[in-house]
């Protein structure tokens, strides 16, 4: 199963999609199909999603900026610009990760779920490029964000995988 292809919204996301400032800005980076950015479109906020492939966005509500870039190969389309939100999941670039904290908002939220050390033994994705070491994430935010929520930890819903997880505000 492709956890890319999935429609709900990460219950990650959802529980704390409201830490983040009221009808904000929010970027949703490697947003895929965009569940997340309909969400929280839904929810009020501003919403850009980026992606590589601009055809996984198969719908366009008009509500949604939709961005295509190669944010791993190309420069960053954001430059400049800040977010009272940034929205990651199931998506590890480890250069893009102090570009992330730099472009929020005082105040700003990163919501951060992707997959840990461990998730071989469940399946894809297995190759430790894409597998985050043990408080890797705690590590990328120390200093520059305040951790509200982190978890490390193996989960069974939608699917079993070793994941991170972290919610963390700019001060």
């Amino acid at each position: 199963m492709d956890p890319h292809a999935e429609t709900a919204p990460s219950q990650w996301v959802e529980r704390w999609a409201s830490a983040i400032r009221p009808g904000g800005e929010v970027l949703d980076v490697a947003s895929g199909s965009g569940r997340h950015a309909r969400f929280l479109a839904r929810l009020g906020f501003e919403v850009t999603g980026v992606d590589r492939d601009a055809s996984l966005f198969r719908t366009r509500p008009k509500e949604i900026e939709w961005v295509e870039a190669d944010i791993e190969a190309g420069p960053w389309p954001f430059a400049g610009r800040r977010f009272d939100g940034i929205v990651v999941t199931n998506y590890l670039h480890r250069p893009l990760l102090p570009t992330l904290v730099a472009s929020l908002e005082p105040g700003g939220v990163l919501i951060y779920e992707t997959f840990a050390q461990g998730n071989e033994r469940f399946g894809k994705p297995s190759n430790p490029a894409f597998l985050l070491a043990p408080g890797e994430l705690l590590e990328a935010v120390r200093g520059r964000l305040r951790v509200v929520a982190y978890e490390d930890r193996v989960v069974e819903h939608p699917r079993p995988a070793a994941i991170q997880r972290l919610c963390a505000r700019l001060s």
